[in-house]
């Protein structure tokens, strides 16, 4: 394959799942302040989108930027958002999670931090990638963390384990790195980059229901994924970890039968 310009693309058009949390809504806003992006927020309440639109219109003076209501949990939901988009997809920023404190389950039966943390992230890449690699210098960015582990094949719905937000969160952080790895695999020779990293530690509605309060700014937490969403190097390497900025070693990278394993249950799900 020919060697991708790895430039962002004039005009960029750039997907933020998860737009109205403290993270979320500080990418939308860096990367709407720059000139040339468009930006569509994709969150689940209408009220709080629509007021996050208006606050990052005023704040950038970019009129470009638009909301759409999704349940990133469903995965009908996100084919309709795929089915009703018009035009390019050059940046796809998964950054929706959701730490609940007992165990819920999506109308369809799955357990819902499984379902949007991680099933999510898949689903989204699997209904955009038609679009994506349609785009010039595509890219997909997500949002994992450094806090990753106790990923249990046998059991991703908490069906059997004792269901525990903190470990249900770690394990779809792994998943979320292990998938990257895998989707770099299937879509880097369609000219579509996918990287993964750890934006930082803020006081969330997420990080408080694990009890913690972060240390980070959200602009700070932003400052990684945005890089990676317009930084030349975002589109020359594909299915890395980074932290601040920075390539690190992921420890799950190269466990490639878990990460075929991971790929397959979650493609069963469709």
């Amino acid at each position: 394959m020919p060697e991708k310009d790895s430039s962002v693309a004039k005009n960029t058009v750039a997907l933020v799942t998860g737009a109205t949390g403290a993270i979320g809504k500080a990418i939308a806003r860096q990367l709407a302040a720059k000139p040339g992006w468009n930006v569509v927020l994709v969150c689940r309440n209408g009220d709080k989108g629509s007021a996050a639109v208006k606050e990052i219109v005023e704040s950038t003076r970019n009129a470009n930027v638009r909301l759409e209501i999704v349940d990133l949990s469903r995965r009908a939901s996100i084919e309709a958002l795929a089915a009703r988009w018009q035009g390019p997809l050059h940046v796809l920023i998964n950054n929706a999670g959701i730490t609940p404190k007992r165990r819920q389950e999506t109308p369809e039966g799955i357990e819902l931090q499984f379902a949007t943390n991680v099933l999510g992230y898949f689903w989204m890449i699997k209904a955009f990638q038609p679009i994506l690699g349609a785009s010039a210098a595509a890219r997909i960015v997500n949002v994992a963390s450094y806090w990753a582990g106790d990923l249990d094949l046998s059991d991703l719905e908490f069906k059997t384990r004792p269901y525990r937000n903190g470990e249900a969160y770690r394990q779809s952080k792994q998943a979320n790195r292990m998938l990257t790895v895998a989707f770099a695999d299937r879509l880097t020779p369609f000219g579509i980059t996918v990287n993964a990293c750890h934006p930082g530690d803020v006081s969330s509605t997420l990080s408080n229901n694990l009890g913690f309060a972060g240390h980070d700014t959200p602009d700070d937490a932003a400052r990684t994924p945005v890089w990676l969403a317009t930084d030349p190097v975002g589109g020359k390497v594909s299915g890395k970890f980074f932290e601040g900025m920075r390539q690190v070693p992921c420890a799950f990278a190269s466990d490639r039968k878990s990460i075929q394993a991971l790929y397959a249950a979650c493609e069963a799900y469709e």
